[in-house]
């Protein structure tokens, strides 16, 4: 009995010291403190005194089938997911990884980080003029969680409870430890729950418009045409701190367009008023039409401090000629970058060299030393050749022929048990080395990219083909991993962290759906991305970042092509952003049209 008494006087006394640590603030840092006081007057990159009014009208190659972008089904304007829903937090996008209150007027979490709670402000409500309740929130991560689109599940595994502590307070506790889920968890957009009694909400539609508490609400749309948002006159955080100088905008509207030829025509005839180039080359030769020599329409360069991510041709390591690292270093060796990179940028462009380059995060050059040396050294049996002493991506020679890569590419082949035979290139057992390229119609650069190394890989005994599919059947093909080798790209934040499970982590390669297209399963990645979620300190942590990086990069799971440190934006004269005074991450989420604004 006595025994029992002590055993909770200690436990009683080790959740008053808890509490006692913790304590409610407006805003939460990944490490450290926010950077804005809880009196800040706006966020630091917008135009506090914007003007409302106003309207931009974005184009988008392709067709959507569904309003609801929590669910795996269908196709749905990936910008609706940004614009027409709303978290308990919001992200400063000058900020590496720092939310602000936005439903949410406090979070407090324990100082080990094993449970966070959030307390709604009282003037939330949603578009229909109802309250934000904690039922609500409690609602919406348990249904995306479970039946939402995969990207949600990862984390909902590792809440051990979700609970009411209070009227208007809610607290998530972890059965792991992961400091970056206190962040995470203030995330998920919020729905109304009394909307789904009786609709089955992994099945929704167009035929069901989600009702949430953003600015913007839908108010028309055409299945496959367009969207048209407009700005809620009686949206409930109009006078918050968090949303002053954005979503200045009337009207955002989204026109779908079977390719990117007709979109751009759309742009030059005026149809659309805003257009984001990424071919150099086309920026540089077709943006000289008669609106952009008036005057009328302008071209912008927005800069950046943010990571490349990665983009380019993806393997399937799922498939088994892809499954030997020598053979996937041997198509990249072939794939003739720098020919490419000439013919179809002009001006060349610099090539992506890993993951988290142009970042702070990018593995450094050479052999790994220090802390990030450690990390490897525990994974060395599944470390491939260039993670510890270094990996670089092969250079061309320039030339269309490119005749050293290709000696190279085949003298790997033969390594890896492929031979040229009779100019065909085979294994021991007379079996054709071959594969399919998948793409989406419309995709005009990737597939002239694909014409390019097709010629280049012919020279090698080596004829893939090339499927082209509409964007239904390109997402469902994707979605359940049905492909050999696709076009990729996978953008990556300054704060990464459980997302990369998603993209590239173990559990993700069998789940459908899923980011990780390149099936790869490496517990080296697992262990590694661990230790990022619970690294003590900021140098610890992008040590950790920097041994992810060169693990996938020397994992040569993607040929990749080119990035950008500046986004390329031309638009209507009338739209204005605050160029004095851009974010961290430039033209990113949040950037356009959130802080964006009309001088009509």
């Amino acid at each position: 009995m006595r025994m029992n008494f002590f055993a909770i006087v200690t436990i009683f006394s080790t959740i008053l010291g808890t509490a006692a640590v913790a304590e409610p603030k407006h805003g939460i840092a990944m490490y450290g403190e926010p950077a804005l006081p809880p009196d800040f007057v706006s966020l630091p990159y917008v135009n506090a005194n914007a003007p409302k009014g106003g309207a931009i009208v974005q184009g988008e190659v392709g067709s959507f089938d569904s309003l609801n972008p929590h669910i795996r089904k269908g196709r749905v304007p990936w910008q609706l997911r940004f614009l027409a829903y709303e978290s308990l937090m919001g992200r400063s996008w000058d900020e590496p990884f720092t939310l602000y209150g936005l439903l949410a007027e406090s979070v407090e979490t324990a100082e080990d980080r094993s449970w966070v709670e959030f307390t709604l402000r009282p003037e939330a409500r949603f578009s229909d003029g109802s309250p934000v309740t904690v039922e609500d929130v409690l609602w919406s991560y348990e249904t995306l969680g479970t039946v939402g689109h995969p990207r949600y599940h990862g984390s909902w595994k590792k809440v051990e409870t979700a609970e009411a502590v209070g009227e208007r307070t809610v607290r998530f506790t972890f059965n792991v430890e992961d400091d970056e889920l206190a962040l995470i968890m203030g995330l998920r957009p919020i729905l109304k729950k009394a909307q789904w009694d009786g609709i089955d909400f992994a099945e929704s539609g167009v035929d069901t418009i989600p009702i949430s508490t953003a600015p913007y609400v839908i108010t028309d749309f055409e299945a496959g045409r367009f969207v048209l948002l407009e700005r809620d006159a009686d949206y409930w955080g109009n006078d918050l701190n968090f949303r002053r100088g954005t979503n200045n905008l009337d009207q955002i509207r989204m026109e779908f367009f079977a390719d990117g030829t007709a979109m751009f025509e759309a742009f030059k005839g005026g149809i659309l008023n805003t257009m984001r180039e990424t071919n150099v080359q086309k920026w540089d030769t077709q943006y000289g039409f008669p609106a952009v020599t008036s005057g009328d329409v302008l071209k912008s360069i927005i800069p950046h401090k943010r990571p490349t991510g990665i983009q380019g041709l993806v393997f399937n390591t799922r498939k088994p000629q892809f499954q030997d690292w020598r053979v996937r270093e041997a198509l990249i060796t072939a794939f003739n970058f720098e020919f490419i990179n000439t013919t179809i940028n002009g001006d060349a462009q610099p090539r992506i060299s890993s993951y988290f380059a142009n970042s702070v995060l990018g593995a450094s050059d050479g052999p790994a030393e220090g802390k990030v040396a450690e990390i490897l050294s525990a994974y060395g049996g599944n470390l491939l050749p260039g993670a510890m002493e270094g990996y670089s991506l092969p250079v061309g020679d320039g030339t269309e022929r490119n005749r050293a890569n290709l000696r190279k590419a085949i003298g790997l082949m033969e390594d890896a048990g492929w031979t040229l035979q009779d100019g065909v290139m085979k294994n021991a057992d007379g079996e054709t080395f071959t594969f399919e390229v998948l793409l989406s119609s419309g995709a005009s650069e990737p597939q002239q990219i694909v014409d390019i190394f097709s010629s280049a890989l012919g020279r090698m005994g080596i004829t893939p083909t090339v499927a082209t599919t509409d964007s239904a059947q390109y997402k469902e093909r994707t979605n359940t991993f049905d492909f050999d080798m696709t076009w990729y790209r996978r953008g990556v934040s300054l704060s990464p962290g459980n997302e990369q499970l998603l993209y590239w982590g173990t559990d993700a390669a069998s789940t459908e759906g899923s980011r990780n297209w390149a099936g790869i399963t490496n517990p080296a990645i697992d262990g590694i991305v661990q230790s990022m979620l619970t690294s003590p300190s900021q140098d610890d942590y992008r040590a950790a970042v920097k041994a992810l990086d060169r693990v996938l990069i020397s994992g040569r799971y993607v040929i990749p092509v080119w990035h950008s440190p500046i986004a390329r934006i031309a638009h209507a004269k009338s739209l204005k952003y605050p160029a004095d005074t851009l974010p961290m991450y430039g033209d990113w989420i949040g950037f356009q049209p959130d802080v964006w604004w009309s001088e009509e």
